[in-house]
């Protein structure tokens, strides 16, 4: 029954996008900016990387093989046997939940995969054309380097960022902004002066003002340091500056030198167009990017009242210093 109503949602989808006019006009705030305010969501199979399954495919996802690939992904199997058992990833491609506790009840990373502008893709990404990070030898160095310092349970620095509930796992709050296995959720609120953008997924908040200036470089804050401004009909926004624990522990690791740029126009009355673009010398062979759909939603975003990693942490770090303390006694 769940992969029926998967089916009958594409096809609802695909015609709604199909008759999209070519000159639609957004609706307007007071002052006459196209209005992004609203809930959204990025819910979807796609994947910010293409998956390597997906090689052959290329981006746009045929019209003939679109029906199996749905039916055939690991999420929608998964969720229509519920065997206990949900793959995530890992921003370099690794399976993360492969084996572990999380079953379908508890996900819900969307049943179909992403349409941009009227074409179902198979990665968010669109270019490099193979739909992969361009990660650089120097690059993969510094994220190798950075996964053994913040490795292991010896100090709370060693646990995963999302897992201390200090920001969303996935790059769910970006930049740019991907989808995850769970509340991809979004809200956004705008004024003159500042755009807002709440994330549901460890209720990450981004506040961008329009027209401002960069902040010091020595402020380093989680999700980097964003500015806005108007381009016509489009809001873009440039991040800099991640905080030091983000720079290279991130899906779009930069340095002092990258940056991030975000496109958000308003497609039509359900989608917002999300173009993001990523530059880094150190870290990438050349700049990657892409384009991600934002589709309008009556849900209303739930409370993410990140606790277990709280708790668990401090049982873990208590662990390891009895485990320090059992050593240094065998060794008396």
């Amino acid at each position: 029954m769940r992969i029926i109503k998967c089916l009958i949602t594409l096809s609802i989808v695909l015609l709604s996008t199909m008759s999209l006019a070519q000159n639609y006009q957004p609706p307007r705030t007071a002052t006459g900016k196209p209005d992004l305010q609203g809930y959204w969501t990025n819910a979807s199979i796609t994947t910010m990387q293409r998956a390597r399954d997906l090689t052959d495919i290329g981006l746009i996802i045929p019209d003939d093989q679109l029906q199996n690939l749905t039916v055939s992904n690991h999420q929608n199997v998964r969720q229509a046997t519920d065997d206990n058992q949900v793959q995530g990833e890992l921003p370099d491609g690794t399976d993360l939940l492969r084996g572990r506790g999380y079953n379908a009840f508890w996900v819900d990373p969307g049943t179909q995969f992403g349409n941009v502008r009227g074409e179902y893709r198979s990665s968010w990404i669109t270019f490099p054309e193979n739909g992969r990070i361009p990660y650089s030898e120097a690059g993969n160095v510094l994220r190798r380097d950075a996964r053994e310092q913040f490795s292991g349970y010896g100090g709370p620095e060693g646990a995963p960022l999302a897992e201390r509930c200090l920001i969303g796992f996935g790059s769910t709050s970006g930049p740019p902004m991907n989808s995850v296995l769970y509340n991809n959720m979004y809200q956004i609120v705008q004024t003159d002066d500042y755009v807002m953008i709440l994330i549901e997924m460890v209720h990450d908040a981004r506040i961008i003002p329009i027209n401002g200036d960069h902040r010091p470089q020595e402020l380093e804050q989680w999700m980097g340091d964003s500015i806005g401004w108007w381009d016509g009909d489009t809001l873009v926004v440039e991040t800099v500056n991640l905080h030091p624990q983000q720079k290279s522990r991130m899906m779009a690791s930069l340095s002092d030198e990258g940056k991030v740029i975000e496109r958000f126009t308003r497609y039509s009355e359900d989608q917002i167009l999300y173009e993001f673009e990523v530059s880094d010398s150190v870290y990438y062979t050349e700049n990657w990017g892409g384009e991600i759909s934002f589709n309008a939603t009556d849900t209303k975003l739930y409370e993410y009242a990140c606790h277990e990693g709280n708790y668990g942490l401090s049982g873990i770090l208590a662990g390891y210093r009895r485990q320090e303390l059992d050593i240094a006694n065998s060794q008396n």
